[in-house]
């Protein structure tokens, strides 16, 4: 018997070169539902050389801008979301197409506010947060109903605020350095743009500052005056301090 086993055809498993769309496809799925990314980024990424038309290789634009994003891969993620985007603008699917650039480009976000340290801030790219801003925001305009929407919103507004505190710290920067032009575009740029976030008592405050440098006394006093009315508190002296500090002096 053993010797007769020897006449058996030896066994050789399948290339995944011969593999049918929907195998390729199925096994993908596979691998996304066991968290193995980068199997299923080399099954998706053959189907869709393979098999660039029909549903197969329309889902797996999507599928692959969803493991490129799990892998940490955001230049890739943005490059599918908007492949798919751009050749199936009509499907179910383009809102999550949106969802997904906007959470890669979310992945690059975190250097717009949360490290002061070690680079000058006016040198830090902003342009990642306003692009995740933008996809999320073409989802909640385009698909108000999506389940997706009421997350956006909210990184939206997160977003925001990381934005109009960059271009404060861009404001401040300026100030300190007596560039109070360049300082003051850059406190109106927060009120114009980001009018209903934490960074628009900040903006007034360099905006006050600055005009009183020039010797704007004028446009000093009608951002004093906002302040005033807005912020009441601006004003107010730190609780050690025995006298009121003019507010021309004060930094916050």
């Amino acid at each position: 018997m053993l010797a007769g086993c020897g006449l058996l055809p030896e066994y050789k498993e399948e290339s995944v070169d011969a593999w049918s769309v929907s195998r390729l496809y199925e096994e993908a799925k596979a691998e996304i539902d066991s968290g193995n990314y980068e199997k299923a980024t080399e099954y998706l990424e053959k189907l869709e050389a393979r098999f660039p038309y029909g549903k197969y290789a329309q889902q797996a634009q999507l599928e692959l801008a969803y493991v490129y994003y799990k892998n940490s891969d955001a230049a890739s993620a943005i490059a599918a979301a908007d492949r798919y985007i751009k050749f199936h603008p009509n499907s179910s699917g383009v809102d999550y197409a949106y969802y997904l650039k906007g959470l890669a480009n979310f992945i690059g976000e975190t250097g717009i506010i949360s490290s002061l340290v070690g680079k000058d801030v006016s040198e830090r790219d902003p342009k990642p947060g306003i692009d995740s801003f933008e996809a999320f925001k073409a989802l909640v305009t385009r698909f108000p109903d999506s389940k997706y929407a009421p997350d956006a919103r909210l990184r939206m507004q997160y977003l925001a605020n990381a934005l109009a505190m960059h271009e404060i710290h861009v404001a401040e920067y300026y100030y300190r350095r007596g560039v109070y032009v360049a300082a003051i575009n850059r406190a109106q740029k927060v009120l114009e743009e980001f009018p209903k976030t934490p960074a628009t008592e900040r903006a007034l405050v360099v905006m006050a500052h600055s005009y009183d440098k020039l010797g704007m006394d004028g446009l000093r006093d009608d951002a004093k005056r906002v302040l005033d009315k807005t912020y009441p508190q601006w004003n107010e002296p730190d609780a050690a301090s025995k006298e009121k500090t003019p507010w021309w002096q004060i930094w916050k």
